[in-house]
């Protein structure tokens, strides 16, 4: 069933009033009709509803609240990605598929080897059109929010941002002794011991086509070890993003 997403103001006691593009996308695409269902979550407490159409105008369609949908799909473990910048048009597939495996939100980073040079003017561009993507995943893959898409950092950001996550793992080829698949089995272990409905939040860190150099591996480690008392989890593999969330979809 189609899903879109509304904010607050849009619902109006049993009336839910779906604007923007989303009235285009639902007339012309899918040629929807009066009595049609629609399921419309709303995007800033992830409630969601079963909807009929009541009416079809230029501006907005009016939706009728047929009930609550009391399932949620959203986990409480809220997993960030800190994604290197990859080069040609990588980074939209890379969020399209972390929003369809469970992402919380992306953080794109500038490295020192990046092939991507973007002045301020590109970055926000490059923002405005990467949400949008992880829109549209959200929507064709049933979840209860649109994971964000933070503005673009560096490594110096990133090592501050860190601090707040109770697990960080770091892709880093020359890591010699922890494997994947090794920190994964751990981190799962711990999930267990700590299950309840209290948020956990996990970051990855993955680098672009080389490796952040020993140094940066070495402050970001220093930094979460040192604040968090997080032991410094590093993992050997240059798509650690996906493999974390195939191996280990919590």
């Amino acid at each position: 069933m189609p899903k879109f997403f509304v904010k607050q103001e849009q619902i109006k006691e049993d009336k839910i009033i779906i604007q923007g593009q989303d009235v285009n996308h639902i007339k012309k695409v899918l040629r929807a009709k009066i009595g049609d269902e629609l399921q419309i979550c709303n995007s800033q407490n992830e409630d969601n509803f079963l909807c009929d159409i009541e009416e079809i105008n230029n501006e907005e369609i009016v939706c009728q609240i047929k009930q609550k949908i009391e399932e949620k799909v959203e986990s409480n473990v809220e997993v960030t990605i800190f994604q290197g910048l990859p080069k040609a048009d990588k980074m939209e597939y890379i969020i399209q598929k972390s929003v369809e495996l469970g992402v919380y939100d992306i953080t794109p980073v500038e490295m020192k080897r990046c092939v991507v040079k973007l002045d301020e003017k590109d970055k926000n561009k490059k923002v405005l059109r990467w949400q949008k993507i992880a829109e549209v995943a959200a929507k064709q893959c049933g979840r209860d929010i649109i994971p964000q898409i933070n503005n673009i950092i560096n490594i110096k950001n990133l090592c501050n941002l860190i601090e707040k996550y109770d697990i960080v793992l770091v892709a880093y080829e020359n890591e010699k002794e922890n494997t994947l698949k090794e920190q994964l089995k751990a981190l799962k272990e711990k999930l267990d011991l700590e299950k309840n409905n209290n948020k956990i939040k996990i970051g990855i860190v993955i680098r672009t086509r080389r490796w952040f150099g020993r140094t940066r591996c070495r402050s970001i480690k220093d930094k979460w070890s040192e604040d968090n008392n997080i032991r410094k989890e590093n993992i050997k593999n240059r798509n650690g993003g996906f493999k974390c969330f195939k191996h280990h979809h919590v």
